[in-house]
């Protein structure tokens, strides 16, 4: 019940009051591996959001966070703070609900889509990069060996 009493804080349309927590208390951290951040672009303006991974690809978060650049975070416990757990990234494909209203915030629900170029990890190690698939995200899917493009990798950066 209480995922649910959070999520439900995280929809709720801006200035409901839900910017602060109150008589709560800390989580312990990355005991919420479903818990994502999502920031956008809003008339120039940084704006940010909560949101919950419902699948592996997939973030719900509320219509009313819709706006450009959007990009999600997922592993994170201080958001002010930079961590290795973090995964920083881009979506590809906002899909607000189709009876969603911004006058009255009905149907005030979104899917984000987590991107093209994701990558492909085992055991803490990045072993590939998403090189090209299906338009509707469905496998199979192609991946790039990293390990193969590492000589290239590191001459790169070591450039930079």
């Amino acid at each position: 019940m209480q995922p649910f009493l959070l999520l439900l804080a995280f929809l709720l349309p801006p200035g409901t009051g839900t910017e602060e927590i109150i008589g709560g208390h800390e989580a312990k951290p990355h005991s919420r591996p479903y818990m994502a951040f999502v920031q956008f672009l809003d008339k120039k303006s940084k704006k940010r959001c909560g949101g919950i991974l419902v699948r592996k690809d997939f973030v719900m978060t509320a219509a009313h966070c819709w706006g450009s650049s959007i990009n999600v975070t997922l592993g994170a416990h201080n958001i002010k703070e930079q961590e290795r757990t973090q995964q920083f990234i881009p979506v590809k494909r906002a899909i607000p609900h189709p009876a969603y209203n911004p006058e009255n915030f009905s149907s005030d629900i979104m899917l984000l889509k987590g991107d093209s170029g994701g990558p492909l990890v085992c055991k803490n190690v990045v072993q590939g990069i998403f090189s090209y698939g299906k338009n509707n995200g469905t496998p199979p899917g192609v991946y790039i060996k990293v390990s193969h493009f590492l000589p290239w990798i590191k001459r790169t950066m070591k450039c930079l």
